[in-house]
């Protein structure tokens, strides 16, 4: 069997009984480390932004290999949400390279219905849906990009608050923005509001905590935070979630700490390095 063979008996196995296989046969907790297969992946950035680590057991795509018999979760930047192998993906395409062709729904809505000749007949309308009214304040932008937004309601804690400053005196980082533009809307807006935004690497750092009375970020509002950061991964973002008391983490680079320490911004720089390379990050340094 290769070193991505994920096929037991001719069948293609779900992403967890994949995982599963090759900790028993590696002999290890992780088999493949996150970035394993990051120069791999790196030619096909639109599957990069189809694939969610939290619909596939929290594994990275970069622990996938290429060649892996297994069916992933993937969701388009429309929100289809389909399974696939890493093989069928990369090939799906073929010679078209629109955008649609990434995905089996909208790669057939795309295509031209044939005419059929002959008498009319009435096509049963479908029943109208009132949609909520979006927030016309978002600046005309491009997806992706961080700007100000008159919309970003304020920092939500002290800690926050003391979060931000410290990593500022770290990183030598655009300090002015506090959205960031999507493609699909998101609670009436086509914007998002990272606490903290680093555009100069395209990462967002969230500082999540149960609030006093023990509901933020658990239930529905931790599907929220979900869709919020899959929207920012379809922008080209990633997302660094500071996960306190015992919320558990939701993405591949999210990190466990009790406070906001000297310590534990070291580790978010650590994790900066582990996403963008410390060549990038390490220029951002200020001295001292």
């Amino acid at each position: 069997m290769s070193e991505g063979g994920g096929t037991v008996r001719g069948v293609t196995e779900s992403v967890q009984t994949w995982w599963a296989r090759r900790q028993f046969s590696k002999g290890r907790a992780v088999p493949y480390e996150v970035g394993t297969y990051r120069a791999a992946w790196s030619a096909y950035p639109e599957l990069i932004r189809q694939y969610h680590p939290e619909l596939n057991g929290g594994i990275a795509l970069s622990q996938v290999p290429l060649a892996a018999d297994v069916l992933l979760c993937w969701e388009c930047r429309v929100g289809h949400r389909f399974a696939a192998t890493p093989t069928e993906q990369r090939e799906r395409p073929g010679r078209v390279r629109r955008q649609s062709a990434w995905c089996p729904e909208c790669s057939s809505l795309a295509r031209p219905q044939p005419v059929v000749l002959g008498e009319p007949r009435a096509i049963p309308r479908a029943p109208r849906r009132t949609a909520a009214a979006l927030c016309t304040k978002t600046p005309p932008l491009r997806t992706g990009e961080a700007f100000r937004s008159e919309c970003a309601p304020a920092p939500a804690s002290a800690a926050e608050g003391r979060l931000r400053q410290m990593l500022g005196a770290r990183l030598a980082l655009a300090s002015d923005v506090n959205a960031v533009k999507i493609a699909r809307p998101f609670f009436r807006h086509t914007e998002v509001w990272p606490d903290i935004v680093l555009p100069d690497l395209r990462v967002a750092i969230e500082y999540d905590t149960v609030g006093r009375h023990g509901l933020e970020h658990v239930g529905r509002r931790q599907e929220s935070d979900l869709r919020k950061d899959r929207h920012l991964r379809s922008a080209g973002w990633e997302i660094v979630r500071i996960r306190t008391g015992r919320l558990e983490m939701l993405g591949p680079f999210d990190l466990q700490m009790s406070s906001v320490s000297a310590p534990g911004i070291e580790r978010i720089i650590d994790r900066l390095r582990e996403i963008r390379g410390p060549l990038i990050v390490d220029a951002y340094l200020t001295p001292g």
